[in-house]
């Protein structure tokens, strides 16, 4: 059972009948006509390798960060956790003019801290404005 339409085939009229005295046979010209099924899969095969491509270049291009012998604009000193200390404390006592809250999420964010809670001992970096 075939979905494939039939093949037509046409002929053309020789022009001119050979030398030799052999009568020479068209050459048949076949219309190959694509279904809509075919359209899908010739272009799924065209776009395929498009897609990779493009992929790979979005994957392994820009973007990356480059390790260089400069240092960072930013400068922080450290300070380390007594007993009792939290980071509102640390906060109010580094800026006490700053509303403790941008303290605590600079010093949480400087320090890539999940939770405000600090251990005894625990060195914390602090930006090196506020420590002054």
């Amino acid at each position: 059972m075939s979905y494939a339409a039939p093949l037509r085939t046409t002929r053309t009229a020789s022009v001119a009948a050979p030398v030799s005295g052999l009568a020479a046979a068209p050459a048949p010209t076949v219309r190959l006509r694509i279904t809509a099924r075919g359209r899908a899969v010739l272009a799924a095969v065209v776009a395929l390798p498009i897609i990779l491509v493009l992929g790979f270049f979005a994957m392994f291009s820009g973007g990356s960060a480059v390790a260089t012998g400069s240092t960072a604009g930013a400068e922080f000193d450290y300070l380390t956790v007594k007993a009792g200390q939290s980071l509102w404390v640390i906060a109010e006592t580094l800026a006490p003019e700053a509303d403790p809250r941008d303290v605590i999420a600079e010093i949480m964010s400087l320090n890539q801290l999940s939770e405000s809670a600090v251990q005894p001992g625990q060195r914390i970096a602090v930006p090196a404005d506020l420590a002054e």
